[in-house]
């Protein structure tokens, strides 16, 4: 039975992969500083680690320990306005603790590692829908992290023979359809659980930034992927990795805009949602949608949610209930 590490297994897609894996017959480790990770989504038939990614020590003696087989990467910042507004947190947390996770993995032998990446690398699409052959220009320090963290990733599989496959994942969405893990971020960023939350009258109102988009209906288009279908791609993604290195895009291919996600939302939850439309942020794409061709071919994954309004069902079901 393959034992996994999840670095960062206390966050919202750590935290479905490592339910997934576990549901799979597989032995998982979770290492997570809690920063923005939560204990309680940990589930109970993992082990887990409190462990930050500087504390060369800690990952030593955890690899030692445990005898890993190898490593699902997920312990990156990742809000795009704070990457921008203070980089020297991304870089440092980002690249230079992905560094310090190689380094571990190395000395006690393990090279196979899957990645948390992002279609931020890809920066302005040039076109729609992004392959992975698309140009990587990223236009903040977030999608920079994730890009120079790739580059490494080739390098040590140069020099030092490492596995690594990449996941570029859109937008993630959605919640644990049992109900027992959801998205909880401090502070939310994230569409759909804003919106949400709006409803439920947690928030004032929902603000929309830009009705002038290139789109129908002049607001921003996104490939909503649900969390689950992420956690199937990075268990495929393991198996796949002595005959595959490299980078895959996840996503459905399909895109939904802002105005479809809150009436999709109204829909589900039978309440309007406050909203007050405001000027267009500048960097925001009007289009951000994944070709998963790729994906489909490598990995044999092919996405279970492709109804925005039952991805929106399983985060409204959470929203109710909230755990953490």
């Amino acid at each position: 039975m393959q034992r996994v590490l999840v670095v960062g297994g206390a966050g919202y897609i750590g935290s479905h992969t490592v339910k997934h894996l576990l549901d799979n017959n597989y032995q998982v480790v979770v290492a997570d500083n809690l920063i923005y990770g939560h204990r309680e989504a940990v589930d109970k038939r993992a082990c887990f680690v409190l462990a930050d990614l500087f504390d060369p020590q800690a990952l030593i003696k955890l690899f030692a320990q445990y005898q890993i087989d190898a490593v699902i990467h997920f312990a990156a910042f990742a809000s795009v306005p704070e990457s921008v507004q203070d980089p020297q947190k991304y870089y440092f947390n980002n690249v230079v603790g992905t560094l310090n996770l190689l380094k571990a993995m190395l000395g006690a032998g393990v090279k196979d590692i899957v990645f948390s990446s992002t279609c931020a690398t890809y920066g302005i699409p040039q076109y729609t829908p992004m392959d992975e052959k698309h140009p990587q220009s990223p236009i903040n320090a977030y999608g920079r992290t994730k890009l120079m963290i790739e580059q490494i990733f080739g390098d040590y599989a140069r020099a030092y023979g490492l596995r690594y496959i990449a996941l570029r994942y859109f937008n993630a969405a959605g919640c644990a359809g049992d109900g027992s893990l959801g998205e909880s971020h401090r502070p939310e960023s994230h569409l759909i659980p804003l919106v949400l939350q709006t409803i439920k009258g947690e928030r004032p109102v929902l603000k929309v930034f830009g009705t002038d988009y290139d789109t129908p209906d002049g607001t921003c288009i996104r490939d909503y992927i649900h969390v689950e279908d992420l956690a199937l791609a990075h268990r495929l993604a393991l198996e796949k990795l002595p005959q595959y290195n490299g980078y895959i895009n996840l996503g459905t291919g399909r895109g939904t805009s802002v105005k479809e996600i809150i009436r999709a939302a109204e829909e589900v939850s039978g309440k309007k949602c406050p909203v007050e439309f405001a000027e267009h942020r500048a960097g925001d794409p009007a289009i951000l949608c994944s070709d998963n061709k790729l994906a489909k071919k490598i990995l044999g994954w092919e996405p279970a949610y492709t109804d925005i309004k039952k991805i929106i069902q399983t985060a409204w079901n959470w929203e109710l209930n909230r755990k953490y």
